[in-house]
């Protein structure tokens, strides 16, 4: 079995035992954490942080997450709403006025956080998203692909630069440097939206899957097995959950996280690491992670930092749409910022990475990798969740 390091707790035994599978299974690196209360219940890692397998992946070894970056920058926009900073009900034209125009007068702020403000796509060239204020007028000039709240299409790294934009515009800095000040530094998580080059050193760079090359792109979204995530309240778990189930979760984390024009070499680039790009470009690893949305899982609170209330929290899972997302082309429900899966509550990327809250529990389950696997045959970000809720079950037996 392959060698991990870190620590568990026994009842979570199948967490480590299914990333040792992954690995084993040809993965080349990856972490997992799973956080209950607020606190690690597992954070272990394995494998290799390089695709010749010559650096082992360490403790503080980062990658890219790409789209489970969307999550940090939701939960900026939600520490702002739980401030009275940011009304989600506002239009956007509030904050930022060069944005009413081209027939997005009424687009609210609440559909960019939910995927339904109806610009999903970047018609700019690549080179553009390194540049804040080039991609951010791009976006405020462009119109509308259907009516705002009509219909959801996923964002893919529209979203990031939208609702980024409104927090610079309120707060008068970045969204990673609001992420920063505001978010990570109180919880002392290791996790950033635009990397500086004293961090380069500990980035685990992104392997494409087996037979392709640095040229890979993100396509669309494919089906993935038809499984659900346990409900540890229910007695008929594990297929117990209502509404759009995990293996949704797991399909859109596989699928068309960034758009067709990114290839993978543009996500391994020194540029995309120094710009922030809100809705794919985060480097962290599972712990941070879990850190991070633990404030979600757990009131607003974590290890005795408040970063919102209660209600703030629950506002994030209000559903704002539920059908066929255009773009996905699959089911889906959207909360403000987060997909929503039955209880639980997250978001995954490109390439493998997720994380999935479960706030009945207060628990957090995060899973990040170096290595990408074809969509339709990735169901790692899932297999890990179920191996988290054997753990769940075993510790409320216990409780």
């Amino acid at each position: 079995m392959a060698d991990l390091r870190g620590a568990y707790d026994d009842l979570f035994a199948a967490v480590p035992t299914a990333l040792a599978a992954l690995l084993d299974g040809g993965d080349v690196g990856g972490s997992v954490a799973v956080f209950v209360d607020g606190e690690p219940v597992v954070d272990v890692w394995g494998g290799f942080a390089d695709a010749a397998r010559t650096v082992p992946w360490q403790r503080d070894t980062i990658v890219n997450v790409w789209s489970v970056t969307k999550t940090m920058t939701a939960l900026c926009a939600l520490v702002l709403a739980d401030r009275g900073e940011l009304d989600p009900d506002a239009p956007v034209a509030r904050y930022w006025p060069e944005f009413a125009t081209a027939g997005k007068e009424a687009v609210l702020v609440r559909h960019l956080l939910s995927h339904t403000a109806g610009l999903p796509d970047w018609d700019g060239p690549v080179a553009e998203i390194y540049d804040w204020q080039a991609a951010t007028t791009r976006l405020a000039a462009q119109a509308p692909q259907w009516e705002p709240g009509s219909a959801a299409g996923y964002h893919s790294l529209t979203q990031g630069f939208l609702v980024g934009e409104v927090v610079r515009r309120i707060t008068g800095r970045s969204p990673g440097e609001f992420f920063a000040d505001e978010i990570a530094g109180p919880l002392g998580a290791d996790f950033r939206m635009g990397l500086p080059a004293e961090h380069d050193h500990r980035v685990a760079p992104t392997v494409p899957p087996p037979s392709r090359d640095e040229d890979y792109i993100a396509g669309a979204a494919r089906s993935a097995p038809a499984r659900t995530a346990p409900n540890p309240s229910s007695s008929t778990a594990p297929n117990a959950s209502s509404g759009p189930s995990a293996a949704t979760a797991a399909t859109a984390a596989a699928g068309p996280s960034v758009p067709t024009a990114i290839r993978l070499r543009d996500g391994n680039s020194v540029a995309w690491r120094r710009a922030q790009i809100p809705a794919a470009s985060g480097f962290g690893n599972a712990r941070s992670v879990a850190l991070v949305q633990s404030a979600m899982a757990c009131g607003g609170t974590v290890r005795g930092v408040r970063l919102l209330s209660r209600a703030g929290c629950d506002r994030a899972w209000e559903e704002q749409f539920s059908g066929e997302d255009r773009v996905l082309g699959m089911p889906i429900s959207w909360g403000l910022g987060y997909g929503r899966f039955g209880g639980t509550y997250g978001w995954g990327g490109w390439g493998g990475s997720m994380v999935m809250i479960e706030p009945e529990a207060r628990m957090v389950v995060a899973y990040v990798t170096n290595q990408m696997r074809e969509p339709a045959e990735d169901t790692r970000g899932l297999d890990i969740v179920m191996a988290a809720y054997d753990g769940l079950k075993g510790l409320q037996a216990d409780g």
